[in-house]
């Protein structure tokens, strides 16, 4: 049975399970529900519970074990001269879960029986005759030995997560029922268990959290004990060319990283910041409740079409202004892709998330404070720019490291249009790319996942989590200190 199937399975009999618990704490009191401990629902809820969560908890567990245990017992049966490193373990692995793939949608189109699909190779290609499964001269018979083994294997824990998921389920329903009398208490029972799934969803999260920068810090760990850490921090050229004496410095990505950022910034911040001023202090109720949503509309554009957006309509206006005939006649930029394209594009993709973030900033200061500068004589002008700004200015400050470790990250506005070269350059007509997009680069393709050039995917990805980490908790601190004074 499948897991879908297994999960369905589990939830009509937990849905029972609340029909039935209900009506047995009602007759356990000889249907007077003042006599129950709880409400009804909660007795039917605790029987649901109960039959659903450990049993779907315990399939859960088994899908994410059963693969990595199967192939760990398979893999002792592939001779040695076939997986000579971990890069061709993966291979194989591969092939054998294609195979056993293969033969599992023979058997299941009447092609082969479970007796020839574990025949030896020459009697399974014989019985197959080319149709079904494709099994190529290039197989050694201790790969198919292995898929063989890895099917039997595979099917094997299908039925045992069978019979162990259902077995759960049913001994859970009825021990729920059993359970239910008037003096039990199903509520607390009830309010624990959601507590306990509250306090795991949390867990979860934390630990998601927690395995995605182990997983980065130790494959950095194995970059850099294959490349040398002093040129991958203090070197000045970036070449991988996955044939040894690659130059991986990060500081010529991190240049172009930082000059889009702030380009976009300087087109976000300004236009942004003005926005929120006019929302909160100009524009009436009716503006206000038409150009915001308007304006929050940019947030909800896919960062591919901005992408799109700078490739094929900003990068070539660039162009025909300051290309070779453009409109000033000197040929300051070569191409379309240029660091001033993906900076401005990316600072028109972060005026909502400034302005939303600086308009509730300037909302929160306390009209009190403009009440009192009213009262001493000044122009709304002169308070909203020696009063409010001021007020909110810490607010302000973390909306705008917020948008920076948001411009940081970006990725396919910079793939589409700064281009694909590091270097060093102040030049902003000119191509140049960043880290994000080098991760991207370096993870695409056949390259060898055990070298320093596919490697060095991993230490760029833990260098740019720690930079907007560090610029996350700069902006949370900033704005936490700003609530504790004005709240």
């Amino acid at each position: 049975m499948s897991a879908f199937w297994l999960t369905t399975f589990v939830l009509i009999l937990a849905a029972i399970g609340a029909v039935l618990g209900r009506t047995r704490a009602v007759a356990s009191a000889d249907g007077n529900v003042r006599l129950l401990h709880s409400l009804p629902k909660y007795y039917g809820g605790f029987v649901a519970l109960l039959t659903m969560v450990p049993a779907l908890t315990v399939l859960v567990i088994w899908l994410l074990s059963q693969p990595s245990f199967i192939e760990r017992s398979t893999v002792d049966l592939i001779p040695s001269e076939l997986k000579p490193d971990e890069g061709s373990v993966s291979l194989v692995m591969s092939d054998v879960r294609r195979i056993s793939d293969g033969l599992n949608i023979a058997v299941e189109q009447g092609v082969l029986t479970n007796d020839q699909a574990n025949a030896p190779m020459a009697n399974v290609r014989e019985t197959l005759g080319g149709v079904g499964v494709a099994l190529g001269n290039e197989v050694a018979p201790e790969v198919l030995i292995a898929a063989q083994s890895y099917r039997a294997s595979d099917a094997a824990g299908k039925f045992w997560r069978m019979i162990i998921v259902l077995g759960l389920a049913v001994a859970c329903f009825a021990f729920g029922l059993f359970k239910i009398n008037p003096e039990f208490r199903a509520r607390n029972a009830v309010e624990r268990a959601v507590l306990a799934l509250l306090i795991t969803a949390a867990s979860l999260a934390i630990l998601t959290t927690i395995g995605i920068v182990l997983s980065m810090v130790f494959e950095t760990r194995n970059f850099l004990g294959l490349h040398s850490w002093k040129d991958f921090f203090f070197g000045l050229k970036w070449a991988p060319n996955f044939r040894g004496d690659s130059e991986l410095s990060i500081l010529p990505l991190l240049w172009g990283t930082m000059y889009i950022s702030v380009i976009a910034l300087l087109v976000s911040v300004p236009i942004g910041l003005f926005a929120a001023i006019y929302l909160s202090e100009y524009a009436g109720p009716k503006t206000r409740g038409l150009a915001k949503p308007l304006l929050e509309i940019l947030a909800g554009i896919p960062t591919i079409v901005y992408g799109l957006f700078a490739l094929l309509t900003v990068g070539p206006l660039l162009l025909r202004t300051f290309g070779r005939d453009g409109m000033l006649g000197v040929e300051w930029m070569s191409g379309a892709t240029a660091v001033l394209t993906a900076g401005v594009v990316m600072g028109i993709m972060l005026i909502p998330f400034v302005s939303s973030l600086s308009d509730d900033i300037i909302n929160a200061v306390p009209q009190s404070l403009r009440d009192g500068s009213l009262g001493l004589g000044a122009t709304k002008s002169e308070t909203i720019r020696q009063v409010v700004i001021p007020a909110a200015l810490p607010g302000i400050v973390g909306a705008i490291l917020l948008a920076a470790s948001r411009a940081i990250g970006e990725t396919m506005i910079v793939v589409l249009g700064a281009g694909a070269i590091a270097k060093f350059s102040l030049n902003p007509l000119e191509a140049m790319t960043t880290i994000t997009t080098r991760i991207v680069s370096q993870l695409t393709g056949d390259g060898d996942f055990a070298s320093p050039e596919t490697l060095v995917a991993f230490a760029l990805g833990l260098t740019l989590f720690v930079l907007t980490l560090g610029l996350n908790i700069l902006a949370l601190y900033i704005v936490r200190k700003y609530r504790e004074q004005y709240e």
